[in-house]
């Protein structure tokens, strides 16, 4: 898989459309439909990847870690329930409701087990 696929392929997983995911990096609508024939400019490859929560080592086909960063050691945590983050599943994004479920489910399961704090 190529860097225009992969960056394809991860912007839907995202609910994203190659448009919208070149304009959040700052760049042309078009942009990365020409990295199908020419090669990106680091800087716009490091928008798109930051726009796309990856690393530009996954983009570029040199891990299969998105997230792989050789300077950073530290875990993102987002708190599901505070974080106004858009939660999608194959591309569409989860409703409220289904947020509220799927947190609702996690504490009886916590619960269940005894890891309820």
């Amino acid at each position: 898989m190529n860097t225009f696929e992969r960056i394809k392929e991860i912007s839907k997983e995202r609910g994203l459309n190659l448009k919208k995911t070149a304009i959040e990096a700052g760049l042309s609508e078009n942009a990365i439909y020409k990295w199908k024939t020419q090669t990106p400019q680091s800087n716009a490859l490091q928008a798109v990847a930051d726009v796309l929560g990856v690393s530009v080592d996954y983009l570029l086909g040199n891990t299969d870690d998105m997230h792989a960063n050789k300077n950073s050691t530290a875990k993102d945590t987002v708190d599901v329930e505070k974080d106004p983050t858009i939660l999608s599943l194959d591309g569409i994004e989860i409703t409220d409701e289904y947020r509220q479920f799927i947190i609702d489910q996690i504490r009886t399961i916590r619960k269940m087990r005894g890891d309820d704090k």
